[in-house]
């Protein structure tokens, strides 16, 4: 094995395999005593009793050997070297920006904020939850609408996901039709017909105009326009409420510091996309996407909302509100298959906001434009023609024939406009545009060196009203005082710090999530991602302009392909949810194509991740749930009744593999060939993957499609809930039914095809991070960190099976990457709960395994191959001294409601008060040796969640709250 390399050859000399051994948590003695405590004598040994022999691997993964970090990063540079990064007024929803270097350092760069969980245990999460309100309140006051949930994934899918809404919250309206407006971004436009498709909607794409003659239980229409048109939105809003429809708005937000906001004239829904506040374009994302919606939209809006709520002692503390909507609950009732939200962008631009202030960033609107205005100005001296009469930041100019040759003109002068139909060019300004810009734009223009006198034009700009007056804001969007602290570097500085100590990431500590995969996310990977030549090129940039970014796509494809064994790979879906969507798309598509229509029955076992069902309901499918048997497998008698029972009616099985019980089923063969007895089509969650890299593939074993989450195998991080990357994979005959786009060329696929995301190649500035871990690990690498992954969590189920049962385990008494620990009959006999353990597990500076999923009663432990031993010792202990905690309960020997299990976790403030209780203060802060080392301490106590739902703010509390507690 890797780890326990002794040769003194030069190759092992090298450091080329130095970064598999700091990936991989044990040394090669660890390694050995861990071997031990399990009986087995070498990890093979261990593997052949974890992984059935039915899908192991034959030969090892056909990729290059590891590289160091060095040679990885030269070789990923000389690839980035090969992007051009061009001046960029392409717009439609994308634009260069600056990122403030403080915020820029200190959180996109920094592992306190990209190596986050999603706070679902909120004490320990209160830092990014106050900056998550922050977003949440930047929203609400730029769009003008009463709530806005915590980010969605990108503006398209905002977009899809406010039709659904609309029609499942108007019961009044019975129209199967949605509106679209023909100036919408053509991304959002496709991504939205897609899911019209499967929801049986009929969209109407045209202009807004005829909004008032069509029968439509929504519209959606982009403000300002694509083409840079500024619509009033009150008469639209009037026409659609006198028939019981909706107004949906997809607004730009720079825009909105200057126009009139969309809840101000009516409007029920606002979407978006944060991009250009703070976020770099990067070739289509990372970005996110916002929901703003009317207060009677609560209920049933997609996503996460934030809110304020208070905890045990009464002060001020923050959790995610209405969990009980979250997908993987509430399955295929779910509003849709979202869990996922993009944190650490969403929060980059709430800081951006908040850094610049009010005035700053209505500076920053009025420079835009204004800029715009002067090259009106300059271009209309010049004798062309500017299509609309109003305008933010975008001219549309009419060129007649002359389209190409100044489009031409531009590339070589290094700047990229964008083509308006035929006779059109559209030119979208932005921050980082300066006077030497609009001067260039200018030259290429009227074919020469710029001869206006620049001042002439500010002073015609001066007196242009670009903006109707009826629609310019009255004074600053941004009003509540959080915006208004922090423009010095200094205090932005501190203020950023005091909230990332106010949480626990994987800089402080394990997180032993299940089905999570919290590993390390190593700064070599990071690295790459704030390189201009990877930020700053647009996702509708030339693709010769782009050509290191499709090297990077072709290279990380075929890695992809080689360790799942499938032909063909998208990197569309820019989150697991949506890969899951866009691999039953592509099932429903290939059916289609073969006249199967009557294929409409999607079998989801009980052990299946937890997003299945609801996505299977989104792509138009009826969900049948088929049991698990005792062992936690597939009840193989059960699913061959299913197929006889409905036999060519089903269009596939979607089963996750090793299951949510962490094990590896021994009949994954069988029900695969069950499956495509009939013809259906085999899901393979790819949640699991890191427990079989190397090892097996999904699409050796009979998989036709899975979904890959690289933000858990392939080391992107969660950054706090977001971003993900859920690309699927696909045997050669669904390849022709990947997802496509209509503003980039994505080789072998056809708009027919469907659209999965706004950007073609999802977020495409995160991918080098899975390419540098497939790099540095190489192919015995990756099959280590399968193999330790394996043995860690096995280390850990042995450690704690005699305090805590496992509940399902292999054949040969093995699980696979994680374990779920029963409580249940614990919970029985003491009255504490696995909250309570959670809660518990904070005052040893650990963040919770997951709770009562996919069991009720359960904990789910994955510790991930990048855990040492000292560290997985170190959690065990902690998961012992609290079984110990519980035993005092059992014997009376604490009180029921008075113990350390059932008051945790413990703050600061609690040990400043007057001790009343049957422990000590050592014992409820610092009940292990190592906690004197170094103490995290949570900022609240526990949280009422009852009292949240019951009194749901979910935007900024005044100031004074904030003050009280500093």
């Amino acid at each position: 094995m890797t780890k326990a390399t002794n040769s003194t050859s030069l190759q092992a000399l090298s450091n080329s395999e130095e970064f598999i051994s700091r990936h991989i948590g044990p040394n090669a003695s660890d390694t050995d005593a861990m071997l031990k405590l399990l009986g087995v004598s070498d990890l093979n040994s261990l593997m052949e009793q974890a992984v059935p022999e039915s899908i192991r691997l034959q030969q090892g993964l056909n990729l290059d050997n590891a590289v160091s970090e060095t040679d990885a990063l030269a070789e990923l540079k000389d690839i980035a070297s090969r992007n051009k990064i061009f001046k960029s007024y392409i717009g439609q929803g994308y634009h260069d920006c600056h990122t403030p270097l403080v915020i820029l350092r200190n959180v996109l760069e920094n592992p306190g904020w990209y190596t986050a969980y999603t706070p679902y245990q909120p004490e320990i999460s209160q830092g990014r939850l106050e900056a998550l309100l922050n977003f949440q309140q930047l929203i609400i006051e730029l769009t003008g609408m009463d709530m806005a949930n915590a980010s969605l994934l990108d503006e398209a899918t905002a977009a899809a996901e406010a039709m659904s809404m609309a029609k499942r919250s108007n019961r009044k309206n019975k129209s199967n039709v949605f509106f679209i407006d023909e100036q919408a971004h053509p991304q959002t436009i496709e991504v939205v017909r897609t899911r019209a498709e499967f929801f049986g909607f009929e969209l109407c794409v045209g202009n807004i105009n005829k909004i008032a003659d069509s029968d439509c239980f929504a519209a959606y229409v982009q403000y300002p326009g694509t083409d840079g048109a500024i619509p009033e939105l009150k008469p639209i809003a009037e026409q659609l409420h006198n028939k019981d429809a909706q107004l949906i708005v997809g607004a730009d937000p720079m825009s909105l510091i200057l126009l009139e906001s969309p809840g101000a004239q009516g409007a029920d829904i606002v979407v978006g996309c944060n991009q250009r506040f703070g976020v770099p374009m990067g070739f289509g994302g990372p970005h996110a996407g916002f929901f703003a919606f009317k207060e009677n939209h609560k209920r049933t809006t997609p996503g996460r909302i934030i809110g304020v709520s208070i905890d045990s002692r009464g002060k001020q503390a923050l959790r995610m509100a209405m969990q009980t909507r979250e997908q993987h609950i509430r399955r295929e009732k779910a509003n849709s298959n979202i869990c996922t939200s993009q944190v650490l962008l969403a929060i980059i631009s709430a800081f951006y906001a908040m850094y610049h202030g009010a005035e700053g960033v209505k500076k920053i609107a009025t420079r835009i434009h204004f800029s715009t205005k002067i090259l009106a100005a300059g271009l209309e001296k010049q004798g062309w023609k500017i299509r609309n009469g109003s305008y933010f930041d975008t001219l549309c100019v009419e060129v007649d024939d002359r389209q190409q040759a100044l489009m031409q003109r531009a590339v070589d002068s290094g700047i990229n406009l964008r083509a308006v139909g035929k006779n059109a060019v559209a030119i979208s300004l932005n921050e980082c545009t300066q006077q030497h810009d609009i001067e260039d734009l200018l030259s290429i223009f009227s074919g020469g060196a710029f001869a206006e006198v620049f001042e002439k034009l500010e002073d015609l700009a001066v007196n242009k009203q670009a903006i109707p007056s009826g629609l310019v804001r009255q004074g600053n969007a941004l009003q509540h005082e959080v915006f208004e602290l922090y423009h010095s570097e200094t205090e932005m500085l501190r203020y950023l710090k005091r909230l990332e100590s106010r949480d626990v990431a994987l800089n402080l500590s394990m997180i032993p999530l299940g089905s999570c995969t919290m590993k390390l996310n190593a700064t070599a990977e990071m690295l790459p991602v704030t390189w201009p030549e990877f930020g700053k090129i647009h996702p509708f940039a030339p693709l010769e302009q782009a050509e290191g970014y499709l090297e990077l796509f072709d290279q990380l494809e075929r890695m992809l392909a080689t360790c799942t064994g499938y032909d063909a790979i998208s990197l569309q879906p820019n989150a697991g949810s949506q890969g899951e969507y866009a691999g039953l798309v592509a099932i429903a598509k290939y059916f289609k194509a073969k006249g199967e229509t009557e294929r409409k029955i999607c079998i989801i076992p009980s052990s299946a991740h937890g997003t299945n069902p609801a996505t299977a309901h989104m792509a138009g499918m009826k969900v049948v749930v088929s049991p698990c048997n005792a062992e936690g497998n597939v009840d193989i008698n059960d699913l061959q009744a299913k197929v006889e029972q409905y036999g060519e009616q089903i269009a596939a099985i979607m089963v996750t593999y090793p299951s949510t019980h962490g094990v590896f089923e021994a009949d994954i063969r069988d029900i695969c060939a069950l499956m495509h007895s009939i013809g259906a089509q085999v899901y393979v969650d790819g949640a699991n993957l890191n427990a079989m890299v190397g090892l097996a593939a999904l699409g050796e074993f009979g998989g036709d499609v899975s979904h890959l989450n690289l933000h858990k195998t392939f080391c992107i991080p969660h950054g706090g809930g977001g971003p993900g990357m859920g690309p699927i994979g696909v045997k050669n005959h669904l390849a022709p039914y990947l997802p496509s786009h209509p503003l980039q060329d994505i080789k072998g696929t056809k708009i027919e095809n469907g659209v999965i995301s706004a950007a073609p190649w999802g977020s495409a500035s995160i991918l080098p991070i899975s390419w540098m871990y497939i790099r540095m690990m190489g192919k015995e690498g990756l099959t280590d960190a399968t193999r330790y992954a394996i043995l860690n969590a096995n280390y850990v189920a042995e450690k704690l099976k005699e305090d805590f049962p496992i509940l399902y385990t292999g054949k040969e008494g093995r699980v696979a990457h994680e374990c779920l620990l029963d409580l249940r009959p614990l919970k029985a006999a003491s009255g504490i709960s696995e909250e309570d353990i959670a809660k518990r597990l904070m005052d040893f500076g650990f963040h919770a395994p997951t709770m009562s999923f996919p069991v009720a009663g359960t904990l789910m432990i994955e510790p991930t191959e990048s855990e040492s031993k000292a560290e997985l010792d170190r959690f065990c202990d902690a998961m012992i001294s609290i079984r110990k905690e519980i035993e005092a309960v059992e014997k009376g020997e604490f009180p029921l409601d008075n113990n350390p299990l059932v008051r945790a976790p413990h703050s600061l403030d609690d040990m400043l008060e007057n001790w009343d209780r049957p422990y000590t203060r050592e014992q409820a802060a610092r009940p292990l040796p190592y906690l004197h080392e170094h103490k995290y301490w949570p900022y609240v106590n526990r949280i009422d969640n009852v009292y949240g739902d019951r009194n749901l703010v979910c935007s900024c509390p005044s100031i004074d709250n904030y003050v009280d507690e500093e």
